[in-house]
């Protein structure tokens, strides 16, 4: 059962060629200018406030799209193999450790670009038990510098936080939790000024925030659209890249630029009738990061089934996380983005109000929830998400697999025993 027979991903917007190209282009300048020119740079998980290096013109490597960009060039097998033999469990968060066994494997010869050059620092929020370990490790393996970011509990739970967290973030996400993050990111500021020799600056900041603003509404319009049009006119394989890719440079002319062309290609397609599948019989939600190493699976139950992807969490988080009326108050806007970010997204009440809500708005038939077996933040909420969705109406099917590792992975298992779900739900 295949939407596309040469198990390739399909994408259909031009905007995600020219996004993909543009990555390319800025890792190879970023090696020419942290190898050739000595220039700092920075590797930071995905909720850490990379706003500070970029007004600080520090650029920076994502590690979850450094281990998705690993997975996806089918690297990860030999990575963890070499991890298994230095003696490191197989239990650990492949996510967040796949960076780390690809510098430990040191295998210039098949590493993307010859692996990483030395990164000026890591920087990571300590959002599970595994981040201290991993990036500890990653640190000293590199002979840089991590640091580290706390990530206090959150009392006010609330499980429509998305339909006032632009504007009133300081009571959503709690004055006293903004306020440790502003007092971190002033020390991992100068820290950074110490070890660079560049120079913070508030006003800086706030212009690149407004960017941020305006880069967001595009991508905001544009899910609206995509989740209000039956047939979708864009898939979550065109979503992701022209979503994320701008998010690692959010702010930049570039970013801003894309997200508007983004917008406005969806626009288009809309207004021509173009569809994922024009067969679309089951809009489907996945939750859960991306599956990096197998992107084709997507596609593969369009033709036969009409069951089209239509919904993943990185396009409408766009609008509720990353929008915030500064209110005078750079620093803590940005804290407000930062300390909520995994929060929301794997725990509930937060994560299971917010996807039922995503749910009802774009008309989802079904929901496949990823399980990532020894990823602990991302299995916090499943089951009470699981429980909030069949209670709304959307049969959901919990899926183990994990996001960048393969091994395990079969997509003609899967795809079948996705099929049969369908049909028992009555969708198929």
């Amino acid at each position: 059962m295949s939407g596309r027979r040469d198990g390739q991903a399909r994408k259909d917007l031009q905007c995600t060629a020219d996004a993909l190209a543009f990555q390319k282009r800025y890792a190879a300048d970023l090696k020419r200018r942290v190898v050739e020119r000595g220039e700092p740079f920075v590797v930071a998980q995905a909720d850490t406030p990379h706003e500070i290096f970029h007004s600080m013109e520090i650029p920076l490597i994502t590690n979850q799209w450094w281990s998705a960009y690993i997975s996806a060039k089918q690297l990860s097998k030999p990575y963890f193999e070499k991890m298994r033999e230095r003696g490191y469990p197989d239990n650990g968060c492949r996510y967040c450790s796949l960076g780390l066994a690809c510098t430990l494997a040191n295998d210039p010869a098949t590493a993307p670009w010859g692996g990483l050059p030395k990164p000026t620092m890591l920087v990571a929020r300590l959002t599970c038990d595994c981040i201290q370990y991993v990036f500890g490790q990653w640190a000293e393996a590199l002979g840089t510098e991590f640091f580290a970011l706390e990530a206090p509990a959150w009392r006010r739970k609330d499980p429509r936080w998305f339909e006032s967290s632009n504007d009133r973030w300081e009571e959503v996400f709690e004055s006293e939790r903004i306020g440790l993050l502003v007092e971190e990111m002033h020390a991992l500021i100068a820290r950074l000024q110490e070890k660079t020799g560049r120079v913070f600056s508030e006003s800086r900041l706030t212009v690149l925030m407004d960017r941020i603003n305006e880069q967001e509404r595009y991508i905001a319009e544009a899910a609206g659209i995509i989740g209000a049009t039956r047939p979708c006119p864009v898939s979550i394989l065109d979503q992701v890249p022209n979503t994320m890719i701008p998010q690692w440079h959010r702010g930049s002319d570039w970013a801003v630029a894309h997200a508007r062309r983004f917008r406005d290609e969806v626009v288009a397609r809309t207004k021509a009738g173009a569809a994922v599948s024009g067969n679309e019989r089951i809009r489907l939600m996945w939750i859960g990061a991306g599956l990096w190493h197998d992107q084709g699976f997507y596609n593969a139950l369009e033709t036969d089934l009409g069951a089209v992807f239509v919904w993943s969490m990185y396009m409408p988080f766009a609008g509720p996380q990353y929008i915030r009326a500064l209110h005078g108050k750079p620093l803590h806007a940005l804290a407000s983005r930062i300390c909520s970010m995994n929060e929301v997204l794997h725990l509930p009440p937060w994560m299971n109000g917010w996807m039922v809500s995503e749910a009802q708005r774009c008309g989802i038939d079904a929901a496949v929830i990823l399980v990532p077996p020894d990823s602990r933040l991302s299995q916090s909420g499943i089951n009470i998400t699981r429980l909030s969705l069949e209670e709304s109406g959307v049969p959901t099917l919990l899926l183990d697999a994990d996001m960048v590792d393969a091994q395990g992975w079969s997509r003609d298992v899967i795809v079948k025993h996705m099929a049969e779900f369908l049909r028992n739900a009555g969708l198929g």
